[in-house]
């Protein structure tokens, strides 16, 4: 006798979907697909899943995702009557053996499986309340200065980063948060200095998923940062909760999913009430970015025009160099104008971030010299964009970052109709000498 219960959440979700059977089960399998891992799903299995079949987790992950893509927004196991484990397991991992797979699966190309996690279809999970041990064996007692090793490692491996790109520099995070930052997470400490780790934790995940940004490693970047998000919310470290939320909106825009990332950069700002004028400037400027990708002028203007006067507050109390600065704002500014299709202030703006920008944020530098040079092209100013071009080649073999590199394929098919214009030809043979034969073809 079958004693399995209806999975009524999964008929919820799946009466809203407008779907047929068939038509989840080619959704489902659609997913499967995309991530290598093929399923040959039925509208019979589909009707046992709402019959209350539980599936293994690494389906109900298809399910989820199919599931958010159809109704636009992220759908969890709880809303879709899954358990949140598989059955044998008596608990979610903990924090640090999350950290502990996430790196090693970075540090370790043949085993990352997490690439082919689906972007933004993961609920944010609940905060912590006391992080577990993730290795046996003795456990140490850390002080004041193992935090402050964490925080300067963080610092010179962000300064890699923005010298060189992340391509080199991430790995080397991962690798130093298995082998040295989980351990210092699962020693005993006082309070103050446990919670300072983990906040130092948290700091370093977010600057490693902003990494896997660079990279264009997305599914991996989200990993990261939903760790940066769990271990800020246990260390009460608002500001790197903040910053975070507000990084995963940026790569929510930059990827085109206007609705995340307004909804992200919404719950930074909701989740920073008392920010300071600096952070308020970041955090109204990402909200502009995603409000003008949804075609919202309005409050894409005045959240541009809150962002300009918070930049102005923090520019006459202090100069901060490393953080949100002029030339970020200008940034801003130039994709909002971009995409409420103002292209001469896009290029103004682009220009101004160019020349205010700081010489060691070398892999910024040439990503954003490269888009300028396509904001040029949509004004057909093939001359101009050309020598931007050029200035973003002088220093492009020193950066090792997939999204350069994938700006600079974009180059590659915007001047291949003008190669008999003598200045983009001459760019285009540059270019060929100096770019990767994966990236010039």
């Amino acid at each position: 006798m079958d004693n399995r219960v209806p999975n009524q959440g999964l008929e919820r979700l799946y009466r809203e979907t407008g779907w047929t059977l068939r038509q989840f089960a080619q959704a489902v399998n659609r997913v499967g697909t995309e991530r290598g891992t093929p399923t040959a799903y039925s509208p019979q299995t589909v009707h046992a899943w709402l019959k209350g079949h539980v599936p293994n987790e690494e389906r109900r992950l298809l399910i989820l995702e199919a599931l958010t893509r159809k109704l636009h927004r992220p759908i969890t196991h709880v809303e879709a009557g899954f358990p949140a484990t598989a059955d044998d397991s008596n608990a979610r991992p903990s924090t640090v053996e999350g950290l502990v797979d996430l790196g090693r699966q970075d540090m370790d190309p043949s085993r990352r499986s997490i690439l082919g996690m689906s972007l933004f279809s993961v609920a944010v999970p609940d905060v912590v309340g006391r992080l577990e041990a993730a290795q046996t064996g003795r456990t140490r007692r850390i002080g004041v200065n193992d935090v402050n090793t964490v925080i300067a490692m963080t610092e010179r491996i962000s300064e890699l980063d923005d010298q060189f790109g992340g391509r080199h520099a991430r790995p080397m995070a991962a690798a130093f948060l298995v082998n040295t930052v989980t351990p210092y997470l699962s020693a005993d400490a006082p309070e103050p200095v446990r919670k300072a780790m983990i906040s130092a934790a948290s700091d370093l995940c977010y600057l490693t998923g902003y990494m896997a940004v660079d990279e264009g490693l997305q599914g991996l970047a989200q990993q990261y940062y939903l760790k940066a998000l769990e271990l800020a919310g246990a260390a009460d470290d608002h500001l790197t909760y903040c910053t975070t939320l507000c990084g995963m909106s940026v790569q929510a825009v930059d990827l085109g999913h206007g609705h995340t990332a307004m909804r992200l950069a919404d719950s930074a700002a909701a989740a920073s009430p008392q920010a300071g004028p600096r952070m308020r400037a970041f955090l109204a400027g990402q909200q502009a970015h995603s409000a003008a990708q949804l075609g919202d002028r309005a409050n894409a203007l005045r959240y541009l025009a809150e962002a300009e006067s918070a930049m102005e507050k923090a520019e006459s109390r202090e100069k901060a160099f490393g953080s949100y600065d002029p030339s970020s704002l200008h940034y801003h500014i130039s994709h909002v104008r971009h995409e409420l299709g103002d292209l001469p202030g896009a290029v103004e703006a682009m220009q101004e971030s160019d020349r205010l920008c700081y010489d060691v944020y070398r892999r910024s530098r040439v990503k954003e010299r490269l888009t300028l040079a396509e904001f040029q092209m949509g004004l057909s100013h093939l001359e101009a964009a050309c020598a931007t071009w050029h200035e973003a080649l002088d220093e492009y073999a020193l950066v090792q970052s997939g999204r350069v590199d994938q700006r600079i394929r974009t180059m590659f098919g915007l001047i291949q109709p003008h190669l008999k214009n003598t200045t983009a030809r001459e760019l285009h043979e540059r270019a060929r000498t100096v770019a990767p034969a994966s990236v010039a073809t």
